[in-house]
């Protein structure tokens, strides 16, 4: 709670400046935790977004209209530019709805992250698999919502269907999760730090290039 408490305190002067042109990315947030829901939406919030939160999968297909009706949110909804929602949720859970809103022919190239608190690898290779963009293991902080930025304003201009899908496997298996500062970065990719955030997947790619050291044993 200590450190929900700190996020939620944040002033406007830690905002990070990420910006689509003049106009501000919106965000769809969709977490049952009113508390998540607070942290997602006051990082993002930093982060310089437009951000609308729901409380569950079927809310978030509603505001979208791709629950059968019409969108209460009208035009406003299909200015989406990316879709945050955590996996465990009552009723539909993350992995339903990204398969509901990748199976549309509106909303299926905006981006999707999942969070969850569980580091399940069979989870994230079938959100990846489904065509989540992003798998973040909660609690989500600023670094991991600055990259997904990041990548979004990057990644707009892009031919349809070669996003970026990011796979963090090390060759044995397992969510790779190191803090980044215990990582002496070669000279040459010093200036791509941000790259190799703790749960990065060129950090990934990195590791495992690494010559393997023979075992004394």
């Amino acid at each position: 709670m200590k450190m929900v408490g700190e996020i939620l305190r944040r002033g406007s002067s830690e905002e990070v400046g990420v910006s689509n042109g003049s106009e501000q990315l919106h965000v769809l947030a969709v977490d049952d935790s009113l508390v998540d829901r607070k942290v997602i939406e006051r990082l993002l919030k930093i982060s310089s977004c437009k951000v609308t939160a729901v409380e569950s999968g079927t809310r978030a297909l509603q505001y979208l209209g791709l629950d059968g009706g019409k969108s209460p949110a009208g035009l406003n909804a299909l200015k989406i530019n990316l879709i945050m929602t955590d996996y465990s949720m009552p009723g539909m859970t993350g992995y339903e709805l990204l398969k509901k809103i990748k199976g549309s022919s509106t909303f299926r190239e905006v981006p999707v992250v999942i969070m969850s608190s569980e580091n399940i690898l069979a989870r994230i290779d079938r959100c990846l698999e489904e065509g989540a963009e992003e798998f973040i293991v909660k609690p989500v902080k600023l670094s991991d919502v600055k990259r997904v930025m990041d990548f979004v304003v990057s990644g707009e201009g892009e031919e349809k269907g070669k996003r970026r899908v990011h796979k963090r496997r090390m060759e044995g298996g397992g969510v790779f999760s190191l803090p980044s500062q215990t990582l002496a970065l070669p000279a040459s990719l010093s200036h791509k730090s941000d790259e190799f955030s703790e749960t990065s997947p060129s950090l990934t790619r990195f590791l495992s290039k690494r010559p393997r050291i023979p075992s004394r044993d």
